[in-house]
């Protein structure tokens, strides 16, 4: 963590993102760090950070993540129950500023891509984060503002 401050000292200019999943155990230490967080999925989180963000006097950027493949072994909200989620992070004081997604895997991402780019707009949000290396430009041709494209300039794990 100190590392992520002192690089953030030293160039104010920088945002940072948290993409990953966040347990409510390390809130507080993400909002001393991150400008932005990807993955809200839950109440509990939601109220988490509600509280720290109050403690830290630093409110990020917030996107919520979306369970678009109602896939059980993915985080995320269920499309269904999207709106009145939002409605319980506006009354938090949350900066809820869009939507991440992770397609199913082997999937028609497009198909899910713009299902997201739709919701996007019905709730009026700015931000849409969805995409990856092998999908990214689908992503990008349905409005996405941020991708995840990590193995095309890292390489990928073998």
């Amino acid at each position: 963590m100190q590392k992520w401050t002192d690089i953030k000292n030293e160039n104010s200019n920088i945002q940072l993102h948290l993409i990953g999943g966040l347990q409510t155990n390390k809130v507080k230490f993400a909002l001393k760090i991150f400008d932005y967080i990807h993955s809200l999925d839950n109440e509990k989180l939601a109220n988490k950070i509600a509280d720290e963000q109050v403690k830290q006097g630093k409110k990020p950027k917030i996107l919520i993540q979306v369970n678009i493949g109602d896939e059980d072994q993915k985080s995320g909200i269920d499309k269904k129950n999207l709106k009145d989620f939002y409605k319980f992070c506006k009354n938090l004081n949350l900066d809820i500023i869009g939507t991440m997604c992770i397609p199913p895997n082997g999937g028609n991402s497009s198909k899910y891509f713009s299902e997201m780019n739709h919701i996007n707009k019905e709730l009026s949000f700015k931000e849409l984060s969805m995409g990856m290396s092998e999908d990214y430009l689908e992503a990008i041709k349905n409005n996405a503002t941020y991708v995840r494209v990590g193995s095309k300039i890292f390489g990928s794990r073998t």
